[in-house]
């Protein structure tokens, strides 16, 4: 669980040919014997899996794992997980079909079967890798049952697995005393799935990272320590140059890019020390200020250039003869909330380049560097610290590579808390525009929304494949999920001087505040219950309005009028539905003092409800945490601050209750869905407390 040699996603093959056309992505240890590609047991019985995803602290290793363990029949407590080996099975299609690298050209320069798609991101862990965990777990079973059908003269369908323990009419062998023959034999040309989950599929299970990280025994980036290694610490740009003047003092070294200096020292606070003694200039684009990213957002959104992303029926005509209601919304950029300092490793050696760094993206931040050099190259996912989602495009192994190139030493680069701020690679700012024409019966007769913003996955994504980031991509919208027969979404891409990137939940959650801000809205002007303003238009989608209603009777919905205090948000997104009611006031100073969240959640068939719960709950906190701070400012393309909130503590949480509703559905992604409709909830129950409508995120009720 410490140090692997490869990470990633995939979506299941056909078994028919890839357990045995596929090298191994596990290497067993001493004592252990692999069964199939991925699964190993050892002498003492125990199952090592090879998960292929990065651990962000989303529970995946447990979660995949799980699944894996659940067709084999092993015991719980004798699983352990490694990181998984390079392999053209952990491309993602889940990730290039929702629009990850469909504007990126360059990205196919490495064919699919290569493993280029490869990537811990967009809630798809689930929904593209568990049908493969399973036909792990499902091939390791055959070859454990054909072994001990072989000692018992049965057929090896007629026995079965659970606990450590092949089993027929009362006779029993361990894994342990199987494995070595069970290694032995080939795959059979079908391993059939179980008919309905077996023991641990579905239960809360305890996660397997929870105690290593307990025992501080979990290493991350930055905790990477080898033979003669030097220390750096960075300055960075915005898209321009850095420079330093001054000498460097004794004992460190001042290194230049084109883009940033480093500083390096046999310990890193030598090294931070001296750049923060040295006053390092940058260099960033001009105008990269706050007054120019509003400039630009204003420019998009009153341009004709703009892309439809979804229509249905004819707004035009809806619209015809009549005013539409409308308002405007905003969300300023979001900075990431990870708690690990970013952190990479390198170290060249005997035509071997090795790099330590905790990405979300393994193969293709692997490639990248590769391609600087003619070394063998092997990239080390380390877990990562916190699901903001910088790690997705973190630049700092390939700088760390061009350090290690240069001094000829291992080298690990550290950004200090302030520069991981000032050279975040925010989520995009986002402007809305909203059109409406409510009718007397409470349909909506047409609806309209025109967004202006970015797209930072793609920014990220071309950074890492080389190419050119385009606009909002349709498949991360949250999509309407209302019956309005008239509706157009359309979003101009904005010229924005600031660096973007890939954040926890995407666009989500700005862009649920604003349909669902919008349709509370509407519900008060026309004198109706928000509440069933939305079960009136959710006849198209019982998931969602079953969440709904559950919701709103857990939550003691009190009919949202003035004074009430509370707010409802729903959302379908990533194949999964999601109601809350959220009571909130204004505190003192008025600060947002959101005290109850009630969420009711539909996301499929569930592998560990237990994971889903602290998705659900991590999520809500961090999105009102980010909702109720300051907005950074900019200079020069870089971030001048705040830093970024930190949850508040456990006595002044609000108090959380998540229930999750059974669902014979496929599973649907979880990471997003409770920031997605946090902000958007508060803000409703807000606008009943106070009468006063909240538009921009964060929030600013005194303004």
């Amino acid at each position: 669980m410490l140090v692997g040699t490869g990470a990633g996603v995939g979506l299941a093959l056909a078994y028919a040919w890839w357990p045995r056309g596929e090298a191994a992505v596990l290497r067993p240890g001493d004592g252990e014997h692999l069964l199939g590609p991925g699964i190993a047991i050892g002498r003492d019985g125990r199952v090592t899996v090879a998960v292929p995803q990065v651990e962000t602290g989303q529970g995946i290793w447990t979660g995949l794992a799980q699944e894996a363990a659940d067709e084999l029949g092993a015991a719980w407590e004798r699983v352990s997980v490694v990181p998984a080996l390079p392999s053209p099975l952990w491309d993602n299609p889940l990730a290039k079909g929702e629009g990850w690298t469909d504007a990126l050209g360059p990205w196919r320069r490495w064919r699919l079967d290569e493993g280029a798609l490869r990537i811990t991101a967009g809630s798809t862990s689930i929904r593209a890798m568990a049908p493969v965990m399973r036909q792990l777990g499902a091939a390791a079973r055959a070859l454990l049952a054909a072994e001990a059908a072989s000692r018992w003269g049965v057929a090896a369908a007629e026995c079965d697995t659970a606990d450590g323990i092949v089993t027929h009419e009362g006779k029993a062998l361990g894994f342990a005393e199987l494995a070595e023959g069970a290694a032995s034999r080939r795959l059979p040309d079908s391993a059939p799935l179980r008919p309905r989950p077996g023991k641990l599929a579905g239960q809360p299970l305890p996660r397997l990272d929870a105690l290593p990280k307990t025992r501080g025994s979990l290493r991350f980036a930055n905790d990477v320590r080898l033979p003669g290694m030097v220390y750096a610490s960075l300055r960075r740009s915005s898209g321009g140059a850095a420079r330093v003047d001054t000498p460097p003092p004794l004992g460190v070294e001042f290194v230049s890019g084109p883009d940033w200096v480093a500083a390096l020292a046999a310990d890193w606070w030598s090294a931070e020390a001296a750049l923060a003694g040295a006053g390092v200039r940058t260099f960033g684009p001009g105008g990269g200020d706050d007054a120019a990213v509003e400039g630009a957002l204003d420019a998009a959104l009153g341009s004709e250039d703009a892309e439809t992303l979804f229509a249905r029926g004819d707004v035009e005509q809806a619209f015809d003869g009549v005013r539409p209601l409308a308002a405007s919304y905003s969300a300023a950029a979001m900075l990431h909330h990870d708690l690990e300092p970013p952190s990479a490793t390198a170290r060249l050696a005997n035509g071997l380049l090795e790099v330590w760094a905790a990405t979300q993206a393994p193969e293709l931040v692997r490639r990248s560097i590769a391609a600087t050099g003619p070394e063998r190259t092997v990239l080390y996912p380390m877990p990562v610290g916190g699901q903001g989602g910088r790690a997705l495009d973190d630049e700092l192994a390939g700088i760390a590579v061009t350090l290690a190139r240069r001094t000829g030493k291992p080298v690990q680069v550290t950004l200090s808390r302030t520069e991981q701020v000032r050279s975040d690679p925010v989520r995009s700012p986002l402007k809305a525009r909203m059109l409406a024409r409510p009718m007397p019966d409470g349909s909506i007769a047409g609806w309209r929304m025109r967004l202006a913003g970015v797209d930072g996955t793609g920014a990220a994504m071309a950074r890492l494949l080389g190419g050119e980031s385009g606009a909002v991509r349709p498949a991360l919208l949250a999509t309407l999920p209302y019956a309005v027969p008239n509706v157009a979404i359309e979003v101009a891409s904005a010229s924005l001087p600031i660096r973007t990137g890939y954040h926890r939940g995407e666009l989500l959650g700005p862009l649920t505040f604003f349909t669902e801000s919008f349709l509370d809205e509407l519900a008060r002007i026309g004198g109706r219950d928000p509440l069933g303003l939305r079960i009136g238009l959710l006849g198209g989608n019982p998931r969602l309005a079953r969440c709904l209603v559950r919701a709103t009777a857990l939550g003691g919905w009190d009919g949202g009028g003035p004074g009430s205090q509370m707010g409802l948000a729903v959302a379908s997104v990533l194949g999964s539905h999601i109601a809350l009611v959220a009571s909130a006031s204004l505190g003192p100073g008025g600060a947002v003092a959101p005290d109850r969240l009630v969420a009711v959640v539909d996301c499929g068939r569930i592998v560990n409800p237990a994971l889903v719960r602290q998705q659900v709950e991590g999520g809500l906190i961090a999105a009102l945490a980010q909702a109720s701070a300051a907005a950074p400012s900019f200079r020069h393309g870089r971030v001048l601050g705040p830093l970024p909130p930190q949850a508040p503590a456990m006595a002044a949480q609000p108090e959380i209750l998540v229930e999750i509703l059974a669902s014979g559905a496929e599973p649907g992604g979880v990471n997003g869905l409770g920031s997605a409709v946090a902000p958007a909830a508060v803000g409703n129950a807000l606008a009943a407390a106070t009468g006063r409508r909240l538009r921009s995120l964060p929030f600013a009720p005194m303004a």
